[in-house]
């Protein structure tokens, strides 16, 4: 007696059934498959992107938007900071480096951001085409700007005043005077670099009316060991203000910036350089390690809850199959004692419930690991802040086999009891019950 064909046989009379028994455990395991998902690449992208920064300065305002916004470039700045206001930081013996990050404009969605050639090696970028910008009419790009806006390199296009911050492309004044070349493209690195345009600082302030000629200055950013300029009676003659968003105050005196990565030289930073930011006045240190991991404990909340859901999802769902395959036994009971009569074992007619239930089990933890993937693919691809974050569903992890392991588990321990009475049910009793 062939018990494959004798189970799909039980499972197509009852196809009806099995399947709503399939789709229940796939909705279940499908649940927690993108949680397992979400979670894994929130703390893996936020471990990435603050590994090397040890603070971030910005305007007063919230800790956690300074991190978003210069960290993550997924909200807002909480406005700008004078240039020369840091240089005190900048030359700090407990200091190792600084990166500047000035920004303001943004094109087709993406955000321009006035930095330097340091935070390419921050995050360990290599050049895919072309070259590092030079000067304040070149960017480079990332290679998620390079494929959706179709640029490449020597190709120009004017910047937009405004920046994204994380509901798509910004509507603002299009700065004609201005045009930016296409120096080069980064490789894909799977992080926020690969959604930023990327050019000097000075390229910033000479769009919004830093006008002199800041190649010199430019120069002494390299020499420097912070990569930092201090000429600041230059600044304060050539300077300007930006708004909130970076926006060009024409005639303030001191060019300003959105945020400054800090990389600490000693650990001694840690504990003295934030509270020597915070006492002076319109800075904020905002340490990325603690609000990454702030954010992440506020989203946990959430994400347990999803969990306990697609928890009681797959606990009804072995409920359901206990009911279903015990109501089959019942139905079958005449059936599986004529063979028995007939010469079938007692380990067969249990083989064949256990792996009924296996089957069912089977597919739907196949069905639901599709699902969680596929739903986690629509996640990153049809929201802005996912895609900023890189999440897809094209990722594997060791905890979906366990998942796998304890959905069979769940099958085969609702078949049990079915199971066993099947196994103790005498043949003559079963044959004359009515």
């Amino acid at each position: 007696m062939n018990i494959w064909r004798l189970t799909f046989a039980y499972l197509g009379r009852n196809a009806l059934g099995a399947s709503l028994h399939v789709l229940l455990v796939a909705l279940g395991v499908a649940t927690i498959t993108v949680l397992l998902l979400l979670g894994h690449q929130l703390d893996d992208r936020g471990r990435a992107e603050t590994r090397g920064i040890d603070m971030v300065v910005g305007a007063n305002g919230s800790p956690l938007q300074i991190i978003l916004s210069s960290v993550f470039h997924i909200d807002t700045p909480t406005g700008n900071i004078p240039y020369h206001d840091l240089e005190w930081l900048r030359e700090h013996p407990l200091v190792a480096s600084t990166i500047p990050l000035a920004m303001g404009d943004s094109y087709r969605g993406f955000r321009i951001i006035g930095t330097q050639h340091d935070l390419v090696a921050h995050y360990g970028a290599e050049l895919h085409k072309g070259q590092l910008w030079e000067g304040h009419h070149q960017v480079t790009i990332g290679a998620d700007v390079a494929s959706v806006t179709g640029l490449a390199v020597g190709d120009t296009f004017h910047g937009v005043h405004g920046i994204a911050s994380g509901d798509g492309p910004v509507r603002g004044e299009v700065h004609d005077d201005h045009v930016y070349e296409v120096a080069g493209i980064l490789e894909r690195r799977g992080r926020v670099i690969d959604r930023l345009i990327l050019g000097s600082v000075e390229s910033v302030w000479h769009v919004h009316g830093h006008t002199h000629d800041s190649d010199e200055a430019h120069g002494r950013d390299h020499a420097d060991g912070h990569g930092h300029e201090h000429d600041n009676d230059h600044d304060h003659e050539h300077g300007h203000r930006d708004d909130p968003e970076g926006e060009a105050e024409h005639g303030d005196e001191t060019p300003e910036i959105t945020a400054l990565l800090v990389s600490y030289r000693s650990p001694l930073g840690a504990v003295t350089l934030p509270r020597m930011v915070n006492s002076r006045p319109g800075l904020q240190a905002a340490s990325p390690a603690q609000e990454t991991n702030r954010l992440i404990g506020l989203l946990g909340v959430g994400l347990d809850a999803l969990r306990l859901f697609g928890g009681i999802l797959l606990g009804a769902a072995g409920l359901g199959l206990f009911v279903g395959l015990y109501n089959a036994l019942r139905q079958r009971r005449q059936d599986m004692m004529i063979m028995r009569a007939l010469g079938a074992a007692k380990r067969v007619l249990v083989g064949q419930i256990l792996l009924e239930a296996f089957l069912i089990s089977l597919l739907g933890a196949l069905l639901g690991l599709a699902l969680g993937h596929l739903a986690m693919d629509l996640l990153g691809e049809g929201f802005n802040q996912a895609r900023q974050m890189a999440m897809d569903g094209r990722l594997l992890l060791i905890e979906e086999l366990y998942l796998l392991l304890g959905v069979l588990g769940i099958g085969l321990v609702a078949a049990l009891i079915p199971a066993w009475q099947a196994y103790r049910t005498p043949v003559a009793s079963a044959l004359t019950k009515r």
